[in-house]
């Protein structure tokens, strides 16, 4: 009986040990728990309050860091930038300045030329970056995209010493004639001389200002706030007789086809410059006793179907360096040549903008000694777009039969539907 009860005694006593041991293992398990850990200071901080409101809706790229260098909090700007990448900040000039803030509390400002992402290649992004303190743990990193501002700003610089230096030509050769009037008063062939030279310059001049007044109106205006229909037979029928008097003079033949009864919605007046330049153009570069075409036709497009209108002479053509620049501000493809015929090199500019304002294209094809063709290609208008029926073109031939006024494999010229050859 001592033994059993001595037994039993043993087992009662281990019992009471192991329940003690357990439940202080328990709230030694709590309290464990609850205490925050050198990870959780890393993976978990917390934003000050409003912080992440705050962060939602600016428009610059913005990043904010633990004292790890973790991105706490990161806006989807700064992942398009390339800003941060696996948890990280990717650009270690902005993770030094960030450091540097962290250990002395100032406030830092840097502008920075990273890299495109992908391969690299092309203009690289321009950035201003800010750091400041976030509380007493947190970085906070605002990035703006100065890219465009910058392209801006260098086309501007670009616009004004192009402006300058056109100006002063037309106007420093009506200084020196004026003198040379002046000088042979007494010899009325060299005075005429002189005067018709001053009169060439003056007109030049004349040109130079209301070209940059139309480039400056294009690029300002919203041609869509007064858009109507606009016949494109009426738009051509306007730019040959722009240009009728300068193409007698040279002898050259003046055709128009394609398809009759196309509309275009826009603002009738660029519509009518941009095509009256192409037309204008065509004609000063093209030699004597050849010929310009102006063709129409509709072309179908997934968006809708478009009005393409082509421009096309048998003049000296444009280089392959060449047809990448020639709708820049100025730009002159033969600037002798351009002297010669008063050209600005603003015309094709204005075409440019025109067009992409009003939601279409240009191109160009050419080979040199074979001529060019500009092609507009421009929405067509909705009430015209809703016809069943397509009406025939003037050649009695469908649009759809005719081929591309830019095929790479053949003369565009070659491609014009029989003309109707206006006097």
């Amino acid at each position: 009986m001592d033994v059993n009860a001595a037994v039993a005694a043993a087992a009662a006593i281990a019992g009471v040990l192991t329940g003690v041991i357990a439940m202080l293992a328990f709230r030694w398990s709590e309290r464990e728990q609850k205490r925050p850990t050198r990870t959780s200071l890393h993976t978990d901080p917390v934003l000050p309050p409003g912080v992440d409101t705050v962060l939602s809706v600016l428009r610059s790229s913005a990043v904010v860091l633990d004292e790890a260098d973790a991105v706490v909090k990161a806006s989807s700007a700064a992942y398009a930038l390339g800003l941060v990448r696996g948890g990280k900040l990717a650009v270690e000039p902005m993770l030094q300045m960030a450091r540097d803030t962290r250990r002395d509390g100032e406030i830092r400002q840097v502008e920075l030329d990273l890299p495109r992402r992908g391969n690299g290649r092309g203009e690289a992004l321009a950035v201003s970056a800010r750091v400041a303190p976030l509380g007493s743990r947190l970085v906070l990193l605002l990035v703006e995209d100065l890219t465009e501002a910058r392209r801006i700003e260098a086309v501007r610089r670009d616009f004004v010493a192009n402006v300058s230096h056109e100006l002063k030509t037309p106007v420093g050769a009506l200084s020196l004639l004026s003198e040379a009037v002046m000088d042979a008063s007494d010899d009325p062939g060299a005075v005429e001389r002189f005067a018709g030279r001053m009169q060439i310059e003056a007109t030049r001049l004349t040109n130079l200002v209301q070209e940059l007044i139309d480039l400056s109106r294009v690029q300002n205006d919203d041609p869509l706030d007064d858009a109507e229909p606009v016949r494109v037979d009426e738009l051509v029928a306007e730019a040959i007789d722009r240009c009728r008097q300068a193409a007698g003079t040279k002898q050259i033949t003046m055709a128009a086809g394609g398809t009759a009864d196309l509309h275009v919605r826009g603002n009738r007046g660029q519509l009518a410059a941009a095509l009256g330049n192409l037309v204008e153009n065509a004609v000063n570069y093209s030699p004597a006793r050849t010929r310009v075409g102006i063709a129409a036709r509709r072309v179908n497009a997934p968006g809708g179907d478009l009005i393409e209108i082509a421009v096309t002479d048998q003049g000296i053509g444009i280089s392959e360096k060449d047809k990448e620049r020639v709708f820049e501000r100025f730009y002159r493809v033969d600037p002798a040549r351009s002297r010669a015929t008063g050209g600005t090199g603003l015309g094709l500019a204005i075409v440019k903008h025109v067009v992409a304002s009003h939601g279409g294209e240009v191109t160009v094809w050419s080979a040199e000694g074979q001529g060019s063709t500009f092609t507009l290609r421009l929405p067509e208008s909705g009430p015209a777009r809703d016809r069943a029926q397509r009406r025939p073109d003037r050649t009695g031939l469908s649009a759809e039969n005719e081929r591309s006024p830019s095929s790479p494999h053949t003369s565009p010229y070659e491609t014009l539907p029989a003309p109707e050859v206006l006097p």
